[in-house]
């Protein structure tokens, strides 16, 4: 069973950066395709980025492009999120999940394994 556990999250002014970091535990995360979703109050889970198991292939949501970077090391099993330029709309709660698929995917339905979630605040 895939564990997931997010860090990274806190609190930076608008214009800062931070990078989050996602562990996995319990089974290799090399052959699942990955990605960061973020949630605030009230809302669906939104996708911020996702990669294939690989990592050749990347995908962005339109409001994150050119300022997030998704990265993956699967000798350490661990997704990362370089976040920089960030503005107070990014504030929510990131999470990271692993799809049952090696190849990319952002169908929120394919991902089966998720972690708990790092905070994330942008003041202005």
């Amino acid at each position: 069973q895939l564990q997931l556990v997010e860090s990274g999250g806190g609190l930076v002014q608008s214009g800062g950066s931070l990078r989050l970091s996602c562990e996995a535990s319990g089974d290799t995360l090399e052959y699942h395709s990955v990605g960061w979703f973020r949630q605030t109050p009230g809302k669906e889970h939104e996708g911020v980025s996702c990669i294939s198991a690989s990592g050749g292939n990347t995908n962005y949501a339109d409001s994150v492009k050119g300022r997030f970077t998704i990265s993956r090391d699967n000798a350490k099993s661990t997704l990362y999120l370089q976040m920089n330029i960030l503005k107070p709309e990014d504030t929510a709660v990131y999470y990271c999940a692993a799809s049952h698929r090696g190849i990319l995917t952002t169908r929120l339905d394919d991902f089966r394994s998720w972690g708990q979630g790092t905070r994330v605040t942008v003041s202005s």
